[in-house]
């Protein structure tokens, strides 16, 4: 849910969900009451992600705005000299290597080692009389760097969002070389504007490049959070991922709480016994999301009402389902059942009739839930048939996987109770077999068959807000009483955050 970029560096991109400081907003005296989703990030994933800090570092640079620079100086005989440097860009840049550290200050300090780039350009220059400035000599300049950047990240709250503060930022210069057309000008004017503008040249670089990653840092925190809630939003259903405590920053981990209420139609209901408590996490995975009953329960009713838990059955499904073993009384059911129709010319159709109660529990994820089938007959010409109707009130203990991009439901244990049997092949519910068949069958296929079909569409769902583009590793989904656990490691893929930014600017 909170899985959940003009970009910022690769570690930023994921903290920013993650994490805010609490200057502006105020939780009040219990800090965990009302979460609903918690995520942690550990150090190891935080190093991951800064692997992408070099690609994104260049970006910045790349797309920094340089502007003119010009200036002028009195020399002994030569007067006054003036230059302009124009159209400055920046070619050939590497990193050699990046380090991010967590700090407990609300902080992400990221120290970027040794930049090196080549910065081209014109460079303008000519000499002042008393009265008038005549410019009239333009060379091709080349400048040598290597810089070494450091990034104090603040992360403040406002109206319960991100908002960070990438200002603190300092540029330390080990190499600042000026080239003039190949080394081709007499060495003394080369002395002369390296002196010149080097000062000035190192103020332009700080500011002009620090603006950008602060400017990168705020279209970065909107991408983010637009993505997460994109994620979490699928027409009128939508979880409410605002923050619902301060966060906490430890040297190993980023922890974040969200509300995680589900709106529908502009309906919510509200949380204030949540169970979570930061020793339920541990620190061995990369990432851990932490989701209440609550709203794994707001999440289902959300679905009920809305019309979606209703499956549609025919062809060969339908043959699957009623065929799950060749026996007598399955064949004398299914004939009783369909009289003769084919299967094609058939339907099933599974619905909930109440809202399913869901129950995390050491042993699974409970359901509970009225369900009513209905198979018709549809004969060509003629008005559909109700061969077979049913409630059942049913109870299943759902075990979840992820694996090969795909969720997988499984039930462990269930158990089915008929409420109301109408069958027009048996009105007086005279023969028990076909009862015996029909649970026989709900429990050994039926089951399964609906469990798969829920899978198979919570996997298109999220495939669609492109959670498949990331490589999941070992994923582990832990029920227990109240709450699910699920925690990963992960493979962030940082050129959608780089096509994202090339497209941006």
């Amino acid at each position: 849910m909170c899985w959940a970029g003009r970009t910022m560096l690769g570690t930023f991109s994921i903290l920013l969900v993650l994490v805010h400081a609490a200057a502006a907003c105020d939780f009040g005296p219990f800090p965990y009451r009302a979460t609903g989703i918690v995520c942690r990030m550990t150090k190891p994933a935080a190093l991951l992600l800064n692997q992408e800090t070099a690609q994104v570092i260049q970006a910045a640079f790349r797309n920094a705005k340089f502007p003119n620079i010009t200036g002028e100086r009195s020399m002994r005989l030569l007067g006054r000299v003036a230059y302009g440097l124009s159209n400055i860009q920046v070619n050939d840049l590497s990193i050699e290597r990046s380090e991010v550290e967590l700090k407990e200050d609300n902080a992400i300090h990221i120290s970027i080692k040794n930049v090196t780039a080549l910065f081209k350009g014109t460079l303008t220059y000519g000499y002042a009389g008393a009265w008038f400035l005549q410019l009239f000599h333009s060379v091709d300049f080349e400048i040598e760097s290597s810089i070494d950047l450091q990034l104090n990240i603040d992360l403040m709250c406002q109206k319960e969002q991100v908002a960070p503060d990438a200002s603190d930022c300092y540029l330390t210069f080990h190499k600042l070389t000026l080239h003039l057309q190949g080394d081709k000008q007499p060495g003394w004017l080369k002395q002369l504007f390296t002196d010149f503008i080097s000062f000035t040249l190192k103020l332009v670089l700080k500011r002009e490049v620090c603006k950008e990653i602060n400017a990168v840092a705020q279209t970065l925190t909107n991408f983010i959070l637009d993505l997460a809630a994109n994620f979490v939003r699928d027409k009128d259903i939508i979880v409410d991922i605002s923050l619902a405590s301060d966060p906490v920053i430890k040297a190993s981990y980023i922890e974040s709480h969200h509300k995680g209420l589900v709106l529908y139609k502009n309906s919510s209901s509200m949380l204030s016994d949540s169970v979570f408590s930061p020793s339920l996490l541990t620190e061995s995975r990369m990432l851990y999301f932490w989701l209440s009953e609550h709203t794994l329960s707001s999440l289902t009713a959300a679905a009920f009402l809305d019309g979606r838990l209703v499956l549609n059955l025919r062809g060969e499904k339908l043959q699957e389902l009623f065929e799950m073993e060749d026996t007598e009384v399955q064949r004398k059911a299914v004939q009783m059942i369909f009289q003769g129709t084919s299967y094609n010319d058939s339907v099933a159709k599974v619905w909930s009739l109440t809202q399913p109660q869901i129950s995390p529990q050491p042993e699974g994820t409970v359901v509970r839930s009225l369900v009513a089938v209905e198979v018709s007959i549809l004969p060509t010409g003629e008005e559909p048939l109700v061969a077979l109707y049913m409630e059942k009130e049913i109870t299943v203990t759902i075990q979840a996987t992820y694996a090969e991009k795909k969720l997988i439901l499984q039930p462990v244990d269930s158990s089915v109770e008929i409420k109301v049997f109408k069958c027009t092949a048996d009105p007086n519910g005279e023969d028990p077999s076909i009862q015996n068949f029909l649970q026989n069958m709900i429990l050994v296929s039926g089951i399964s068959e609906v469990t798969s079909s829920i899978g198979s569409a919570l996997t298109s769902l999220m495939n669609s807000k492109r959670l498949d583009l990331f490589d999941i590793i070992n994923p582990e989904i832990i029920t227990r009483k109240g709450y699910v656990i699920v925690q990963l490691d992960f493979g962030f893929p940082g050129h959608l955050l780089l096509n994202f930014f090339d497209k941006s600017l």
